[in-house]
């Protein structure tokens, strides 16, 4: 029996679908681990380094997050979005916007202060791709923890207001002295002795680091 011509073409339109689909998803999947991040020594060089200091990186549970984890969205459409939003950067590498220690740092300021704002404006979406507030034992957490997450709740504060250091260094445009300076005057608002939190912040033993 004959196969309609038609039939044959709507195989050919399926497979090539598949095809273009596999491609497009792999290539979307390439770009979104962190060798491709650091491929470029403007990130190598200098963010990276400081992320391999921080327990995002090596902690006693062996829990990693990666750059992709904490810089682009799980979900699909978010993620081809930010994925749109990332050829900006391609360019700025192109043009060696930031390809020395110097014009990095030079512009550090401005680069930090856009992924805050975006951070900020999906109230942290991708810090909640491994932590949740709904799933946090708050009453295991140390009591300094407590009394902050408590008082950033009441406040609509998001996990980037005071988490901005978490894994790289504060660049000069930070504002979390202003937010410790709120956070603060709702302590003393609330009459919290200082010692309930200050002597729960000394420092860990050496290789320990916070949970």
């Amino acid at each position: 029996m004959k196969v309609p011509a038609r039939l044959w073409t709507g195989l050919l339109f399926f497979l090539t679908g598949i095809v273009f689909w596999g491609s497009f998803n792999w290539a979307l999947e390439a770009t979104n681990k962190e060798s491709f991040c650091i491929a470029c020594h403007e990130m190598k060089d200098n963010v990276y380094q400081e992320y391999r200091q921080s327990l995002h990186f090596a902690n006693r549970t062996g829990v990693q997050a990666s750059c992709p984890d904490c810089h682009v969205p799980k979900e699909w459409v978010h993620k081809l979005v930010r994925k749109v939003q990332a050829v900006n950067e391609l360019y700025h590498a192109v043009v060696g916007s930031i390809d020395s220690r110097e014009k990095f740092v030079a512009k550090r300021s401005l680069l930090a202060s856009h992924v805050w704002e975006s951070m900020r404006a999906t109230d942290s979406r991708e810090c909640r791709n491994c932590h949740s507030r709904d799933s946090m034992l708050i009453k295991l957490q140390k009591p300094n923890a407590q009394i902050f997450h408590g008082i950033a709740t009441s406040l609509r504060k998001t996990c980037i207001d005071c988490h901005q250091g978490i894994a790289h260094e504060l660049p000069e445009n930070s504002n979390q002295e202003q937010i410790m300076d709120e956070v603060h005057a709702v302590i003393e608002k609330r009459n919290i002795k200082c010692v309930i939190c200050h002597e729960n912040m000394a420092q860990p033993p050496a290789g320990e680091g916070w949970d």
